[in-house]
Formats: structure tokens, sequence, C-alpha cells
């Protein structure tokens, strides 16, 4: 399932020569090494992906503000962008809630019932940026900045084990696999 899910992802990445075709990606199709899939790029573009993905909570500077993040940090951008959709309109609210509730742990104030009140009545832009501009605004960053660290951190490390795991079955695959009788080893070429 796991190789079927990875030719998958493999075939669906645009070529090389696909990016530097395009103009916005061109710049960045100079760098290769954004876009390969390495023991160090994948761990880093999972937690740049979670932290802008998390922290952000806006859609369109998401995946464009992980793909300019990646830059510095060398991450991978096509994982980092992939992370970004963790908070999807199904998420969206329980990351709110939750970050609203660790800045109200860390001593800001925000109403937690006014912000279900707003979410449940469907309120507009207006009714929701007087909300933050009230003394929200601080709890809401503050703990939506520490869940969005925590995350990236957790994913980091996750990823790393995971491409570790992932590297050793298949080392120990290929140990295991028998050897075809008729294959030619280099030691009984003529």
């Amino acid at each position: 399932m796991l190789s079927r899910l990875s030719s998958w992802l493999h075939r669906q990445m645009p070529t090389h020569e696909q990016l530097e075709a395009n103009r916005f990606t061109a710049p960045l199709a100079r760098r290769q090494e954004l876009f390969r899939f390495t023991r160090r790029s994948v761990p880093r573009g999972v937690a740049v992906g979670l932290l802008v993905g998390i922290f952000a909570l806006i859609p369109g500077i998401q995946i464009v503000g992980a793909a300019l993040m990646c830059v510095p940090f060398r991450g991978n951008i096509p994982v980092a962008a992939a992370m970004t959709f963790l908070s999807n309109p199904g998420t969206t609210p329980f990351i709110l809630a939750a970050s609203l509730w660790l800045g109200n742990q860390l001593g800001y104030h925000a109403d937690l019932s006014t912000f279900y009140a707003l979410y449940e009545s469907g309120a507009g832009v207006g009714e929701w940026a007087g909300w933050l501009l009230s003394d929200a605004a601080p709890a809401l960053i503050i703990g939506l900045f520490v869940i969005s660290v925590v995350c990236a951190a957790l994913g980091y490390l996750l990823s790393m084990w995971f491409w570790r795991w992932w590297i050793g079955r298949k080392h120990r695959a290929r140990r295991v696999r028998p050897v075809r009788a008729d294959a030619q080893t280099p030691d009984s070429a003529p």
C-alpha cells in the first residue's frame, strides 16, 4: 500500500522542466534540493508546513508562506505545502478553540463563550474583527504560536523517525530478497 502511494506521488510530482517553465516557480527550480525527498529535507518540510499551516490559518498565505520559508531552511516544498492542509475547515475551529484555551491558561483573557456564539451564529467579518480587537487577540496569537511550534517539533521528530523506519525496512527487504540464479554478479562476469 505504501509503495503504491509512493509511486503515485512520484508520478504526480512536476518535472524539473515543468517547474522551470513556470514563471512563478522558475527561481525555485534552480535550487533542486528544495524538491528532493531526502532524510534532511522531508522533516524540515514537515516542520515548516505545520508551523506555517497552523499559525497562519489563511489558505492562500499558508502554501506560499511555507514555500518561502522552505528556502532558507532547505525544506522540501511539496511536503511543506501538503502539511499546510492539516488546518482545513474541519480542523480550524478546534485549532482556534485550543489556542484560545491555551492563551487563557498562559494568563491572557479571551471569552470562549463569545467565540462559540460568534461561530454558531455565522458572524460576519466585522463582528469577528471586533472580537479580535478586544483582548482576545493576544490569547489567540500566543496560543496559535505555542501550538504551531509544538506541532512543528513533533512533526519533525516523527517524520525523522518514519524516514529512518522506511529506509531500514527497504534495506532489510533488500537483504532478505533471494538472489536469482540467472543474474550475473560482478564476480561471475567473464
